[in-house]
């Protein structure tokens, strides 16, 4: 998907995963603190990984879907749900819509492996975001990595 300069792709090589990687470290460790070794975990090694790019290929944003039994501890154990998580917009690129065109592309690939809605665990200061984008709350907020959450799924 290509789109106001950019291109939303699923990451399919060790450097795209590297990018991605690199992303999430710049906006979860550095900038919100996030211990590193909670921001990485083995559902990396599983997850569906997108990956946003600039024209000149220098990563602007990425996300990843959990789906299946990796999604399972996400989603109540709910086979048709998938898990969107790690959602990370590099400061120099938020407010371009990156962040919609890659919750969107992992959207679609949630759509292509047959699963019927999408979770997620939003931080409570993006909740806005993910409404605009169809999104419902659910349940209690709770805190993660420090940092105040609430679950919120949508149906595809």
């Amino acid at each position: 998907m290509s789109t106001r300069g950019y291109q939303v792709r699923v990451a399919e090589d060790p450097a795209d995963l590297e990018a991605c990687f690199a992303v999430r470290k710049q906006v979860f460790v550095v900038e919100q603190g996030v211990p590193q070794d909670l921001e990485y975990d083995a559902h990396d090694a599983t997850a569906l990984h997108v990956l946003a790019v600039d024209a000149d290929g220098v990563p602007l944003g990425t996300g990843r879907l959990l789906y299946g039994e990796t999604a399972a501890e996400k989603t109540g154990g709910d086979p048709s749900l998938g898990s969107l998580g790690r959602l990370a917009v590099h400061a120099r690129a938020r407010g371009l819509g990156v962040g919609v065109a890659l919750v969107r592309a992992i959207e679609e690939a949630a759509r292509a492996r047959g699963l019927t809605a999408v979770d997620l665990h939003a931080q409570t200061h993006a909740l806005g975001f993910y409404e605009r984008l169809g999104y419902l709350p659910y349940g209690p907020e709770y805190e993660e990595a420090g940092i105040p959450h609430q679950g919120m799924r949508r149906a595809l």
